[in-house]
């Protein structure tokens, strides 16, 4: 058998706009001519295996890679319902999937196949093989995102999944289901009026699809910080498929790329995008990150040098700051009783405390602030560096990350967000932040109507600019 190879790879996006509403809206219709093109390009390059790296498929203990042989089912997009459903029965290469598992674990990294009925797939990897492979052609592997995967362990995934190709002889395409700037109306919005959000996200958006047009791939995975630090966009989202892609790629800068679209998805950057591997001479490897062949485990989640912090990945889709806390309380794992309700997906206590309490038909939650599980960043940034200098910080964005946090610690306890009674907000700057922290208050919490007291206090625990103390109705305990 001759050794495998990728013939091609695709930057493709993920909202279901392009199977379910193309005529809805120009753009949505061109990213979906785009998407049909792509499609084209596939069938005549005459590949054998689709791989789909998803960021709509989160992961947390490792990677994840679907293994069932025929998935079907009836996917519903969570954020956009009323456009409709789309069922979906997929080929799906199980011996692959199986090989690519235990080439992960060859290479020191944690995954596992999934292959049960009824496993729903996710939104970009449904929108992603519906259109590039409408008739099951192509039989194709689904990988997961790993939300705390760091550029190492996703070039060693990239890598282990190259061992596969090569030693099968497959003609494989590699395919990210991702978006570019995902800063989204929060309000549904008419179709004619979509648009890229924010001017800044828009060039960054152009930028990087004026060097991926250019093959410079690894160019685009080096740039992740420094767009990350710019636009609100999660580098789960933007950043981790492009290096993943890169490493498919042997982290080239020197492909033929060609931009088949670019539009706004309900102001999120959408874009298909081909890159051949043929040289196109533009430019020379400039790989300057450790080429890790395998991966010893080490994430530096909270702790470790700087750089390392700098690849660690939030969950949140906001600006994010990458620095990690400085000089601030040590963390605490939040303490268990009977009644207390504690969330991974929510930021570490400052203290022994538990995110939650259950007394009765009521839930207690300690004060809730901005800072991100895992990475302990401040959306919207700290409001001082490491020596108590003032930094300027959106208070918005902190804002929006407390009641993130708050969401995700009622999920944990049955409820909603919608279970608030009584909110007791505390702000260090009241004359400089109330404005903007009322506005989000009115878009979120004043959509559910609790009762509310806000204080101005000297300082918080963490160089954070507001923190919430909330009281919500108790689901009851299972």
């Amino acid at each position: 058998m001759s050794d495998g190879e990728l013939i091609g790879s695709y930057i493709v996006p993920v909202h279901p706009h392009t199977v379910l509403a193309p005529e809805q809206n120009e753009g949505w219709g061109r990213l979906r001519e785009a998407y049909d093109d792509a499609a084209q390009r596939i069938k005549e390059s005459e590949a054998d295996l689709l791989i789909i790296y998803s960021t709509t498929w989160p992961s947390i203990i490792g990677h994840q890679i679907i293994a069932d042989p025929n998935p079907e089912w009836v996917m519903v997009d969570h954020d956009f319902h009323e456009l409709g459903s789309i069922p979906y029965s997929f080929n799906i290469d199980e011996k692959f999937a199986h090989d690519w598992n235990k080439a992960n674990e060859k290479r020191g990294l944690k995954s596992r196949t999934v292959a049960y009925h009824g496993f729903p797939i996710d939104v970009g990897s449904v929108v992603a093989l519906k259109l590039l492979n409408p008739d099951n052609a192509i039989p194709a592997v689904i990988v997961s995102s790993n939300v705390y995967a760091n550029r190492a362990e996703t070039t060693v995934l990239a890598k282990a999944c190259m061992d596969v190709v090569k030693a099968t002889g497959r003609k494989a395409i590699a395919i990210t289901a991702m978006s570019l700037s995902n800063r989204m109306f929060t309000k549904p919005i008419e179709p004619k009026d979509d648009r890229i959000h924010s001017l800044k996200d828009d060039e960054w958006n152009r930028k990087i699809l004026e060097l991926l047009g250019e093959g410079r791939l690894e160019d685009v995975g080096q740039l992740s910080r420094t767009i990350h630090r710019q636009i609100r966009v999660n580098k789960v989202v933007a950043f981790k498929p492009m290096w993943w892609l890169s490493g498919m790629n042997s982290n080239r800068n020197n492909l033929t790329g060609k931009v088949l679209a670019y539009e706004a998805l309900h102001g999120a950057g959408g874009a298909v995008v081909h890159l051949d591997p043929t040289p196109s001479g533009t430019g020379d490897i400039e790989y300057d990150e450790d080429d890790v062949e395998y991966f010893a485990g080490e994430r530096n989640v909270l702790d470790g040098d700087k750089k390392e912090n700098q690849d660690f990945e939030s969950l949140d889709v906001e600006s994010i700051s990458e620095e990690p806390q400085k000089n601030g309380p040590a963390l605490w794992d939040p303490t268990e009783s009977k009644d207390s309700v504690n969330s991974a997906a929510a930021p570490k206590p400052v203290g022994a405390y538990p995110h939650a309490r259950r007394v009765g038909d009521l839930l207690y939650l300690s004060g809730v602030g901005p800072r991100q599980p895992g990475t302990n960043a401040i959306p919207g940034g700290p409001i001082h560096d490491a020596d108590g200098k003032p930094l300027n910080y959106d208070i918005k964005a902190q804002t929006q990350a407390v009641v993130d946090n708050i969401t995700r610690i009622l999920e944990e306890a049955g409820g909603t967000i919608d279970d608030v009674l009584d909110v007791t907000s505390f702000l260090v700057d009241m004359d400089r932040d109330f404005q903007g922290y009322n506005e989000v208050w009115a878009q979120t919490l004043g959509q559910v109507g609790p009762t509310r007291t806000t204080l101005a206090i000297r300082a918080l625990p963490t160089p954070i600019a507001v923190e919430m103390k909330v009281i919500a109705k108790a689901s009851k305990a299972e």
